[in-house]
C-alpha cells in the first residue's frame, strides 16, 4: 500500500455518480438476525483496548459475534426466514437470490447458492460485492428486475462475518465491526411506490483507502502473507472519514432535488452504520434532525453489508416506517462504492 495513503484526500466526484428511478416495486417484507455472542467494549481489555476510547472515538458500546461453526451464509438463510415469514409468502414463490456481502463463506461459489440450497428455494442466485454498499447495489438491481418484470419475487439480503476478517491487533479496526445479516422481499407495486430518485457509484482511486490485501488473484493466499497478516482489511480511517461526510452531504443533496423534495418530507433517514461521528457530522453538515436519524451502531457495531436491512428491520417492527413513509437510505464503503436513494414505502 502507497505508504502516504493516510495523507492523501479523495474528493467526492459528482460526475462518476449515475442516477435514476425505479417505481412500481415495493417491500413486502423485512427481517434481520443477529449472533447470540456480545462483545462488549470490555470484553476487549484482554487485547488492550479502551473501553471508552472506542465509545468516544467510534459510538459503539458492543458487537455481536457468530460462533465458529456459523459463517456468512448462515446469518443470512436466518434472515431470510425472518423476512418470508414477515411478508407471509411461502419460499416457493422467491424467484431471485441477491445477496450483498463482502465476506462469502469461500471465493467459489456465491453464498447465495448456499442461501439458495439452505432455503430449497427454486431460483438463480448470485452474490454482489461492493464492500459496505452491497446491500445497497443488491436493493437497487433487484427493483430493476421487478421493474422489467424478469422477476416478481426477489429476495434481496445483505450480509457479512466481519469478525473473521479483522486484526484482533489492529486497535483502530477491530472494535468497529460485527456480523448480522438482513433481508428484504422485493415485489411490484403501484407507481408511486420504489426509488423516486437515487445517485450511486464508485470511485476506484480510493481502493487502497479500504481493502483486503490477500486473497484474490493478484494476491493469493499464501504462508508468509499470513503470518504478516495480509489476510485482514486494511482501512485508512482519517481520509475514509472525510470522503463520507463530503458524498453523504453531495448525493442527498442531489436525490432531494431529484425527487423535488426537501428534508422535511423525509420521514426516517438511515445511513450505513459505520461510525456515529460520521453519522453525525454528515447530519449536521446536511442538516438532518437527530429524531430523523435511525441509529443501532451503539449495539451492533458496523454490520457493513447487513447494517441498513438491519436497521429497517427494527424501525418497521417499531412502527416508525409505515406505507407511504419516504425513507432516505445511503450505504458507502470500500470501492470507494456509494448509493443514496430517497424510497416510498
Amino acid at each position: 500500500m502507497n505508504q502516504k495513503t493516510s495523507a492523501r484526500e479523495i474528493p467526492y466526484l459528482a460526475q462518476r455518480s449515475r442516477k435514476g428511478t425505479i417505481t412500481g416495486v415495493q417491500i413486502l417484507g423485512v427481517g434481520s438476525y443477529v449472533p447470540d455472542i456480545r462483545v462488549r467494549n470490555e470484553d476487549l481489555a484482554s487485547l488492550g483496548y479502551d473501553a471508552e476510547w472506542i465509545v468516544q472515538r467510534t459510538g459503539i458500546l458492543e458487537r455481536r459475534h457468530a460462533p465458529p461453526e456459523m459463517a456468512t451464509s448462515d446469518l443470512a438463510v436466518e434472515a431470510a426466514r425472518r423476512c418470508l415469514a414477515d411478508a407471509g409468502v411461502d419460499p416457493g414463490e422467491v424467484d431471485l437470490v441477491l445477496l450483498g456481502t463482502y465476506t462469502p463463506d469461500m471465493t467459489m461459489p456465491a453464498a447465495a447458492s448456499l442461501v439458495q440450497e439452505k432455503l430449497k428455494l427454486c431460483a438463480p442466485a448470485m452474490d454482489i460485492q461492493a464492500a459496505c454498499t452491497s446491500f445497497m447495489f443488491a436493493l437497487l438491481t433487484g427493483m430493476q428486475f421487478v421493474a422489467s418484470g424478469c422477476a416478481k419475487r426477489p429476495l434481496v439480503i445483505g450480509a457479512d462475518c466481519n469478525s473473521r476478517v479483522c486484526n484482533p491487533a489492529d486497535v483502530k479496526t477491530y472494535p468497529i465491526f460485527g456480523d448480522g445479516a438482513g433481508a428484504v422481499l422485493l415485489g411490484p407495486g403501484d407507481r408511486s411506490q420504489g426509488f423516486i430518485a437515487f445517485s450511486y457509484g464508485s470511485d476506484g482511486a480510493g481502493f487502497d483507502l479500504l481493502y483486503r490485501p490477500m486473497g484474490g488473484s493478484r494476491c493469493p493466499t499464501n504462508q508468509q502473507g499470513t503470518l504478516n497478516g495480509e489476510q485482514y482489511v486494511v482501512m485508512e480511517g482519517r481520509p475514509v472519514f472525510k470522503w463520507a461526510i463530503r458524498m453523504l452531504n453531495q448525493t442527498v443533496h442531489d436525490v432531494l432535488e431529484m425527487a423535488d423534495l426537501t428534508l422535511a418530507d423525509i420521514s426516517l433517514v438511515i445511513f450505513h452504520q459505520a461510525n456515529m461521528r460520521i453519522i453525525q457530522a454528515a447530519a449536521e453538515t446536511i442538516g438532518i434532525p437527530s429524531e430523523k436519524l435511525y441509529n443501532n451502531l451503539d449495539r451492533y457495531g458496523n454490520t457493513s453489508s447487513a447494517s441498513i436491512p438491519i436497521c429497517l428491520d427494527e424501525a418497521v417492527r417499531e412502527g416508525r416506517i409505515r406505507k407511504g413513509d419516504l425513507i432516505l437510505l445511503s450505504g458507502f464503503g470500500g470501492g470507494l462504492s456509494w448509493a443514496t436513494g430517497i424510497l416510498r414505502w
